[in-house]
Formats: C-alpha cells, sequence, structure tokens
C-alpha cells in the first residue's frame, strides 16, 4: 500500500510538471523593453553631443559667437541624432528662443508637471505615452550654469545677438536648477 502511494506521488508529480513546462514553453512572452531607458539613451546622447559642440564653440568663439553656432548648428545635430536612432527627439519649451522648438498641448502641459514636481521637491521621473505604435518619452531639461550664459541674466552685447538672432526670443531670466523645457522623443514600439 505505501509503495502504491509512493508511486501515485510520483506520478502526480511527473504530469503536474509536465504540464507546467508545457504551459511555459507555449506562452513564452516577448521581451519587455523598458522605454525610460531607451528614451533616456536617445536624449543624454543627444545632450552630450549638442553640449560638447557647444563648449568647443564657447571656447574658440565665446558666448556671442556660440549663440551664432547654435543658431545653425543646434537643429542639424538634432537631426543627425534622430537619423541615428531612427527617431523623433525634439528640445521644447514654453519660453522657447527659436519658434521651432515651441512645446505643443502635450509638452506644455508636461513642462507644468515637472516644474510642480520640482518646486514641490518631488523625485522627477519621466513620462512615457504609449499609442499607436509609438512610445512618447517626456522628460526635464533642467538649468545649469552653461545654460545662464545664454538663457540668465545676460550681458547687453549677448542681449543684442539674441535679438539678432532671434527677434522673438521668450527663452532669458532663467536661474540654475530651473525647468528650461523638455526632452520630447518619440520611437517605435
Amino acid at each position: 500500500m505505501k509503495t502504491k502511494s509512493i508511486l501515485l506521488l510520483v506520478v502526480f508529480i511527473s504530469l503536474f510538471s509536465c504540464k507546467c513546462d508545457k504551459k511555459t514553453a507555449n506562452t513564452e512572452e516577448k521581451p519587455v523593453k523598458n522605454y525610460v531607458a531607451i528614451g533616456k539613451e536617445y536624449a543624454i546622447s543627444t545632450k552630450k553631443l549638442l553640449g560638447k559642440n557647444l563648449k568647443q564653440s564657447i571656447a574658440k568663439e565665446g558666448t556671442v559667437g556660440a549663440l551664432a553656432f547654435c543658431n545653425q548648428n543646434a537643429n542639424p545635430l538634432t537631426h543627425q541624432m534622430e537619423v541615428k536612432y531612427n527617431a523623433t527627439i525634439k528640445r521644447v519649451s514654453d519660453k522657447n528662443r527659436n519658434p521651432n522648438n515651441k512645446a505643443n498641448a502635450t509638452e506644455l502641459k508636461h513642462i507644468e508637471t515637472f516644474k510642480k514636481q520640482l518646486k514641490n521637491g518631488e523625485e522627477i521621473k519621466p513620462i512615457i505615452e504609449k499609442g499607436k505604435g509609438e512610445v512618447h518619452f517626456y522628460a526635464p531639461i533642467k538649468t545649469n550654469g552653461l545654460c545662464l550664459q545664454c538663457h540668465g541674466k545676460l550681458t547687453a552685447e549677448v542681449q543684442s545677438k539674441i535679438k539678432e538672432l532671434y527677434p522673438d526670443d521668450l527663452a532669458i531670466g532663467y536661474e540654475v536648477n530651473q525647468v528650461r523645457g523638455i526632452w520630447s522623443v518619440t520611437f517605435k514600439e
């Protein structure tokens, strides 16, 4: 009787484990993509490219010369990264300098969210929205000392060059650690 019970138990365990293995084998899931990591990679890589070129321009031509460099090269450099990643990569703001960098309604909403989180001392996390086979990634662009050379309290010479290059500029008067705008990155799901 004891042998029959043990044999029955072994058969039951074998059948149960086979069914589990078959179920696992038949329901393999696609690997889950980390959309935040992808969006961050695209934004940070673009930021590094722009920052490196901006710093080189400032070192060679000063802040005024760098304004002309940004005017001519910021969007083409960003486009270079769009091609590399097969994505749409934008730097947008509620107080834009370049009219091409004006935030749309969705982006404005996210800028306000990030500003509120920063003001309240909350942890700021990127926002992910999915739809129609695309992923939309939004993350804040916060000001630092480098930004303030062209977006903070400005010299008369810098102000004059900004007015020449960007007559409708809204992007001045910032201080360190403020939300200047956001990265708005769109890529395929």
